[in-house]
């Protein structure tokens, strides 16, 4: 029995000795979470991985924050620099009313471009989800010498790409005042959830937390004004289409597409899409809905890790 106790303890201390030295990948690289005045207005960014490696640069999509990458960060942190904003007037970056920062998509990607420069990142991938798109197609027309590559997710580009229910966002467009019900229902709780749910056959893989707190959020004291004047501004973003399309051509970045395929706002075709422009694009159309790192977090990671293993930025 001595010696069963003892091979025991051996046994017991050389797996103790192992974990501390080989922590677990996903928690091995610690979030660090900052705050900075850029363009006169408080950014909240999350940040991750050592300074010295590649950047990556997150930006979020609508109604969230970068918060919906606090499960992809720790997968990619032990190989990259990740760094995640959160756009003035979302999560935990300050909120000015419109009066005092204009809330288009332009001003948005120049207070993002004003943090890069701030934070010295002169070369990064992009990720790029729902607003993150409009956002990063600005910042990389602006700044083509950033881009060492795209990895874009449900961020769309194409025409083809828009589903149904942007025909009433059109007619919003047209007249705004004569269709509140349209803004109505895209900031609704109703509309909150379903970004997430729709699309999913795996519903038990989304954490209700998400859309409870996103709708929280958009009830705030001056959010309506906010959120309303974006998606008035998001007709800029499909008249711009065509110079992201020819910007693509132009430059043919090394581009991933990891798409939600089940996505009603941002269909799969506007995934297949890019290769038109980028021919030796990556496109992977996978079992999900919008917000498609609620479900495929790791098959992400992975597909991330594998592409930039193979196009080094």
């Amino acid at each position: 029995m001595k010696i069963l106790a003892v091979v025991a303890a051996a046994v017991a201390s050389i797996v103790a000795h192992a974990v501390e030295a080989a922590p677990m990948e996903s928690t091995s690289a610690t979030t660090t979470y900052h705050r900075v005045i850029v363009d006169g207005v408080g950014i909240f960014y999350r940040e991750a991985g050592p300074k010295d490696a590649p950047t990556i640069v997150l930006l979020h999509g609508f109604p969230s924050s970068s918060r919906e990458f606090d499960t992809l960060i720790p997968l990619l942190a032990t190989h990259y620099h990740l760094v995640a904003p959160d756009f003035p007037g979302f999560g935990q970056s300050e909120a000015p009313p419109p009066s005092s920062y204009a809330y288009t998509f332009d001003h948005l990607a120049t207070t993002m471009n004003g943090l890069l420069d701030q934070l010295k990142i002169s070369k990064c991938a992009f990720y790029l989800h729902d607003y993150g798109g409009p956002v990063g197609f600005r910042m990389l027309l602006t700044h083509p010498g950033r881009v060492q590559a795209l990895i874009i997710q449900n961020a769309n580009a194409y025409k083809e790409g828009l589903g149904a229910k942007w025909t009433a966002i059109a007619q919003y467009w047209a007249d705004p005042k004569a269709h509140p019900e349209v803004f109505d229902t895209f900031v609704s709780q109703a509309a909150t959830e379903q970004r997430h749910t729709l699309g999913t056959s795996h519903p038990d893989r989304y954490n209700p937390d998400t859309w409870t707190d996103e709708y929280a959020y958009l009830s705030r004291v001056g959010q309506r004004e906010i959120q309303a004047d974006l998606l008035y501004d998001y007709r800029t973003n499909v008249a711009s289409y065509p110079a992201w399309q020819a910007w693509l051509r132009e430059h043919k970045p090394p581009t991933l597409v990891v798409w939600g395929r089940n996505d009603p706002s941002f269909i799969a075709a506007g995934a297949e899409a890019y290769k038109r422009d980028v021919p030796d694009a990556e496109i992977h159309l996978l079992e999900a809905g919008h917000f498609a790192l609620d479900e495929r977090n790791d098959e992400i990671a992975g597909l991330i890790l594998a592409f930039l293993a193979s196009h080094p930025i």
